[in-house]
């Protein structure tokens, strides 16, 4: 079964840069999109951005182009997103996520992480 384990959360002013990391357990990790989602309590589930099974297909949600990065190291079953010039509005937990599907995708994820609190202080 896999298991999705998100660290590197925490504290930052407005302006710094986090990175988050995804650690995936289970089998055939190579093969699978991953993703990452926000959520804040009370609100609806953001979608971040997503990265297909051979890292060279990215998509990214509209509130972060430009400043998120995601990506992956294969050979270690890890997914990153590299987060600059934060905002008080990127405040959230953030979710590692899994795709069934080799490719990149916004909507069709089966597993998630327990998520990571990122907090932006202004």
């Amino acid at each position: 079964q896999v298991q999705l384990v998100e660290s590197g959360g925490g504290l930052v002013q407005a302006g710094g840069s986090l990175r988050l990391s995804c650690a995936v357990s289970g089998r055939s990790f190579s093969t699978n999109g991953m993703g990452w989602f926000r959520q804040v309590p009370g609100k609806e589930r953001e979608f971040i951005a997503t990265i297909d099974w051979s890292g060279n297909i990215t998509y990214y949600g509209d509130s972060v182009k430009g400043r998120f990065t995601i990506s992956r190291d294969n050979a270690k079953s890890l997914v990153f997103l590299s987060m600059n010039n934060l905002k008080p509005e990127d405040t959230a937990i953030y979710y590692c996520v899994r795709s069934p599907l080799g490719s990149a995708t916004r909507i069709n994820f089966n597993a998630w992480g327990q998520g990571t609190q990122v907090t932006v202080l202004s």
